[in-house]
């Protein structure tokens, strides 16, 4: 027998019924004897309406398109027939191979992997794609390319449709990226092949392919406004009302929120969403979710995601306990707004074994009760005391900030 995968699959216990077949733009003609042979002895073959008709004079058996909105789910329900999905050079880059193969046993299918558009389009650039950032903004917001803009730095952007290389350039221009050097390049290895050059500030190409890439050379024009690799914006960044966790503190509670890849936040009374959104940008497994009852704070909240590239953050319009009911379970909550017994004690029974809680206090009262819990469980408690140096008439002096409560436990 076969030894178990990570994911408790046995490799014997499957048998390759499924070719999975990379295509590109020039059909058949890219590909090897084995993908030509598992299209055309295949009974089922699935693919979107382009890869069908780039593969069509090789398909014998029923052509199947994928459903809308799209599910590989036919596919698995012709389990144990010769089935075969035909998808876009590299299956298994931002491809739906990675969908099939994580439904699958090891051993149930066959790949035949042509050159991805990125390869295809670093040849063209000439660039080293190991030292490229890769993003994917298919059905994506534009809006996440914005914490990779540092000026130097190369991006290979696939896009969703003809439209969004004009949009990514707006983007750039209103960000002070204007002169951000873009190659477009369009249908790429088939007889519809073109790359076009411009800058974000000038750009004016038209009709543009759907089947399109966007390579970006950052360049950022003086004064621009950089993202940071260091946690702690500038409160001026962030739409607020003066509840926002400042900057200072900031950074100090997301080192105590202490964020592992693939963790989920919730951020409760989360006023201008400076938690929630900075988590989320220090890397992008990181998921989050933000809690706030006022409908004004909720909708800056939305705005300051949007524009520091994080439009990922969910947010919840609703005040703690009660909104907190149906949230999926949280690794680490924080709680910087609305401290009270019963929120404190719904953030603790739905953290999972091992999970994070971290509370800002303020207010005497919000501090009694952090002295209260630490005296009952255990944690850590700690004051957090700033002063900046301020003028005092002709001379200067320290004016010292709010002190800060904060106390951190760890679910047993």
């Amino acid at each position: 027998m076969g030894t178990p995968d990570l994911m408790g699959r046995d490799p014997a216990a499957g048998k390759p019924w499924l070719s999975i077949v990379g295509i590109g733009e020039d059909g058949l003609a890219g590909l090897s004897t084995g993908a030509r042979e598992a299209i055309a002895t295949a009974e089922i073959v699935f693919g979107g309406k382009r890869h069908l008709d780039l593969a069509g004079g090789r398909i014998t058996g029923e052509m199947r398109r994928w459903p809308s909105p799209f599910s590989i789910d036919p596919v698995i329900e012709a389990r144990g027939r010769r089935v075969c999905v035909l998808a876009s050079g590299d299956p298994f880059f931002f491809g739906v191979g990675n969908q099939l193969a994580g439904a699958l046993n090891p051993g149930e299918w066959r790949a035949f992997v042509a050159p991805s558009s990125v390869a295809l389009a670093g040849g063209h650039l000439g660039w080293a794609l190991a030292e490229a950032t890769i993003l994917s903004l298919h059905g994506r917001p534009i809006e996440l390319v914005r914490p990779h803009l540092y000026p130097g730095s190369r991006i290979l952007i696939l896009t969703s449709d003809g439209e969004a290389p004009a949009k990514i350039a707006a983007l750039l221009k209103a960000d002070g990226f204007g002169p951000t050097r873009l190659t477009v390049l369009e249908a790429l290895g088939g007889p519809r092949e073109k790359v076009r050059f411009a800058t974000a500030d000038s750009f004016d190409l038209g009709d543009v392919d759907p089947l399109n890439l966007l390579a970006l050379e950052v360049a950022a024009t003086p004064g621009t406004r950089l993202p940071s690799l260091a946690p702690g914006l500038p409160d001026d960044w962030f739409e607020h009302d003066g509840q926002i966790t400042k900057r200072d503190i900031r950074a100090l509670t997301l080192s105590a929120l202490n964020p592992h890849r693939g963790e989920l936040l919730w951020d409760i009374g989360a006023g201008s969403g400076s938690i929630g959104i900075e988590w989320l940008l220090r890397d992008p497994s990181l998921r989050a979710v933000a809690v706030e009852g006022n409908t004004e704070r909720a909708g800056r909240i939305r705005l300051n995601a949007q524009a520091l590239g994080v439009p990922g953050l969910q947010v919840v319009e609703g005040r703690a306990p009660d909104a907190l009911a149906d949230l999926p379970t949280p690794d680490v909550v924080f709680i910087g707004g609305g401290v009270s017994e019963e929120t404190i004690a719904q953030a603790q029974a739905a953290l999972r074994p091992g999970g994070r809680l971290v509370i800002n206090a303020v207010a005497l009262e919000t501090e009694a009760l952090l002295i209260a819990h630490h005296g009952q469980e255990g944690g850590d408690l700690v004051r957090l005391s700033l002063a900046h140096g301020e003028a005092l008439g002709n001379l200067r002096g320290w004016r010292s900030a709010m002190p800060v409560t904060q106390w951190r436990w760890s679910k047993p």
